[in-house]
């Protein structure tokens, strides 16, 4: 199967760990994902249904835009990848327009704009909802049509919902294998918790997937795949899963990206006893 990258650039985004986490998802009818980002996991398995939630509401109104009116978007879109929208100018008008903007079309566009020329492709926003990633200083922002197409094509058989991770749960049905890429567990302690979305996801709220994947297994036929950082506190919150595998995964430490280090994560499988 040729692998496929996201159209937008994520922090986190699972694309380099596509293989390992297709190969340790078991199989079944629906694919659910309570963090989608990028969606590379979607994007790189073959389920015959998705359900794929977020908090981001900019993110899953962009998702159901280009799923609904693949070519309208596309080529509304390209325009903005003109070279003549590729500076600090441009970005900040358009970054002002895109905050003040209640269109949830208009929004779409500008949210894979501001993703594409914006710094290190970060998704931040301040504590009134403002989207505030400066600009990135790109040569040649690269216009992502292939993936597009792609994404909008295999959205045919996705529902895209904004909700939070225990709302995803609620709507268990047998056959459903989740997999749950949460904001992760910081390495060290002096390391503080990135705000996701504007939402803070702490230890309560890790410790509460971890409750969350357990008590989904009332539900007959299903399975749950949680990835994060391989920790002390993780490999305690995750004690009552079934399979824990350990993988080391390369990070940038450095801007240019020649700083390199390996760091260890985990997955984590919990599944019902007749899986």
């Amino acid at each position: 199967m040729k692998k496929h990258r996201a159209f937008l650039k994520w922090a986190g985004g699972k694309y380099g760990l596509s293989d390992v986490i297709a190969k340790m998802l078991p199989k079944g009818e629906r694919l659910v994902e309570p963090f989608v980002g990028a969606g590379a996991i979607f994007l790189n398995t073959d389920y015959q249904e998705y359900l794929l939630s977020d908090i981001n509401q900019d993110l899953i109104h962009l998702y159901q835009t280009l799923q609904q009116q693949p070519d309208k978007f596309i080529a509304d879109a390209r325009v903005l990848f003109d070279q003549i929208y590729n500076c600090p100018e441009q970005y900040y008008e358009l970054r002002s327009q895109f905050n003040a903007s209640t269109c949830k079309y208009q929004r779409s566009l500008l949210f894979l704009y501001l993703n594409r020329h914006g710094y290190n492709g970060l998704c931040r926003y301040n504590k009134s909802g403002g989207y505030n990633v400066p600009f990135g200083k790109y040569k040649k922002p690269y216009f992502p049509e292939n993936e597009l197409l792609f994404f909008a094509e295999k959205a045919q058989r996705a529902t895209f919902v904004c909700q939070g991770y225990r709302e995803s749960f609620a709507q268990a049905a047998s056959g459903d294998v989740f997999y749950c890429d949460p904001p992760y567990v910081p390495l060290s302690k002096t390391a503080s918790f990135t705000s996701y979305a504007g939402n803070g996801f702490g230890l309560d709220e890790q410790a509460d997937l971890a409750n969350a994947a357990e008590e989904v297994l009332a539900v007959p036929d299903v399975a749950v795949l949680l990835s994060n950082h391989d920790t002390i506190w993780t490999r305690k919150i995750y004690e009552h899963a079934d399979k824990i595998k350990k993988i080391k995964v390369a990070r940038t430490i450095s801007q240019k990206g020649n700083g390199r280090k390996k760091v260890d994560e985990l997955l984590a499988l919990y599944r019902n006893k007749n899986r």
